[in-house]
């Protein structure tokens, strides 16, 4: 059997909301493995079903830029969240996205891309404020969203200045509609929707199929604990998935500003005012640091470590 860290069991408590003993247990039952121990948890009705806390964010800054047609979102990391109020560094942050705005790349072409200011490329203009602040820093990801006619929307949440913060939101909404601003206008709205609601799919038919999966599994486990004939037992797990993509899918999710209205009946409601057709083409939502998990010292046992070295 598996060690059980007091690590692995804290970490599983903020992700799960289940009390300390209830995920020792849970750890245990499946030999320390976090993501089965959560679904353990969940069948035995001591987790929350979506609960995501527990994801430590690394530092830096999102940053997004685009206008018109096109627009793109860029995560650039680092230490600590003093690099973010650094200057250069969100100047540097900032002309990415701007870069990044103009044609499709990768991570990986970005940094080879043309940068105006002291270095002659992205990924050497990083290289010197690494020397110059001290911290290491990477680009960590890009994405850039197009349409042939209509406007992609950027809304930036809680910014640190104008196209840089924590959260960044692309929106891509397909028109032929004339009225620009008044589609502008709802783009900025669904990003705000985006943002606050953070869903994972734009369709039903995008849902991830792994993780769907997993959730139709927990859910029919759960169902038959209560005991009910087979048949209901479907019944009950049809209605709770349909819930579920209320829950993760764009256009199945309630607007966050009215409370009722769901995301496609939103779009058709402004497509019927625009009097032209109105698709949501896409979506991109880049939260700093989501899924990077920061390595966890003890600060005073690095002190002692250190002067017991230096002692001898």
């Amino acid at each position: 059997m598996a060690e059980i860290s007091a690590t692995l069991v804290k970490t599983l408590r903020e992700k799960t909301g289940a009390g300390m003993m209830d995920c020792k247990k849970a750890l245990n039952e499946v030999n320390g493995d976090l993501e089965a121990a959560v679904d353990w948890l969940r069948k035995k009705g001591l987790a929350a079903a979506s609960k995501k806390a527990g994801r430590v964010a690394a530092e830096g800054l999102v940053g997004v830029a685009g206008s018109g047609k096109s627009a793109a979102a860029v995560e650039i990391n680092a230490e600590t969240d003093f690099v973010a109020r650094n200057p250069q560094f969100q100047a540097m942050v900032s002309q990415t996205a701007e870069i990044a705005a103009s044609k499709e790349f990768t991570a990986e072409t970005l940094l080879a891309a043309s940068f105006k200011g002291e270095s002659p490329t992205i990924g050497e203009e990083i290289t010197r404020l690494i020397a110059v602040i001290g911290e290491n820093m990477n680009l960590r990801r890009v994405t850039r969203l197009s349409v042939s006619e209509g406007i992609v929307a950027t809304y930036m949440h809680s910014a640190s200045a104008p196209g840089l913060g924590r959260i960044g939101v692309l929106v891509a909404l397909e028109s032929s509609a004339k009225d620009t601003a008044k589609l502008q206008e709802l783009g900025k709205k669904l990003a705000m929707h985006v943002a606050a609601a953070s869903p994972q799919a734009l369709t039903v038919a995008e849902v991830d199929s792994a993780a769907l999966e997993r959730e139709r599994t927990v859910l029919t486990d759960q169902a038959r604990a209560s005991g009910r004939p087979e048949e209901v037992i479907q019944k009950m797990v049809e209605g709770r998935i349909r819930k579920y993509y209320e829950e993760v899918v764009l256009l199945e999710q309630v607007y966050v500003v009215d409370g009722k209205t769901k995301i496609s009946e939103v779009v058709e409601q402004t497509a019927k005012e625009l009097g032209a057709p109105v698709k949501l083409t896409g979506f991109v939502r880049f939260a700093l640091g989501e899924g990077i998990e920061k390595v966890e010292t003890d600060f005073a046992a690095e002190v002692q470590a250190q002067a017991k070295s230096a002692a001898n």
